[in-house]
């Protein structure tokens, strides 16, 4: 995806929130806040964005986010049960009313042979809504890594906004 049609899809993400009167935020970790960076390239923003978490450690996604110790032990940063706490700590943190969270392994290290390099996993949801998830593995370099994941988790967003 272009530069051109990411700015285009963060600005439908923005448009559906606007138009229902919601606020996002986002909990990032191996978008490293491209997220964020995405729907804040667009214009009026502030109308729409409420914050993005950066939680690249276990501490941060602990003190940040409240995601539990036991979590991150037992499954990991990259697993399903994280990006889940990080969902819903990031709404309980908040004053936003859709969340997206994402933690990966993008690369060119870091991969296993359950979580190999381009392991993605995404929460999202909204406010009174169970958080639903997501695992998927992208192929390419870091950055080909990265833009996909985000990518996705503007498709997410504009679901649960457009549902």
């Amino acid at each position: 995806m272009t530069d051109e049609n990411l700015y285009q899809l963060a600005e439908r993400v923005g448009t559906a929130l606007k138009a229902k009167g919601m606020m996002m935020v986002t909990a990032e970790s191996c978008t490293g806040g491209w997220i964020a960076q995405a729907v804040t390239a667009v214009p009026g923003s502030s109308e729409w964005f409420e914050r993005g978490f950066v939680v690249y450690t276990y501490i941060s996604k602990r003190e940040m986010l409240g995601v539990k110790p036991e979590t991150l032990e037992t499954h990991g940063a990259v697993s399903e049960e994280t990006v889940r706490e990080m969902t819903a700590g990031a709404l309980a943190r908040s004053h936003a009313q859709v969340a997206v969270s994402v933690s990966g392994t993008a690369g060119p290290s870091g991969g296993t042979l359950e979580k190999p390099v381009g392991t993605v996993c995404f929460g999202w949801g909204a406010t009174g809504d169970a958080v639903q998830t997501a695992v998927k593995t992208f192929d390419g370099d870091r950055e080909a890594v990265r833009r996909q994941a985000v990518v996705f988790a503007l498709e997410r967003v504009l679901a649960v906004v457009e549902a």
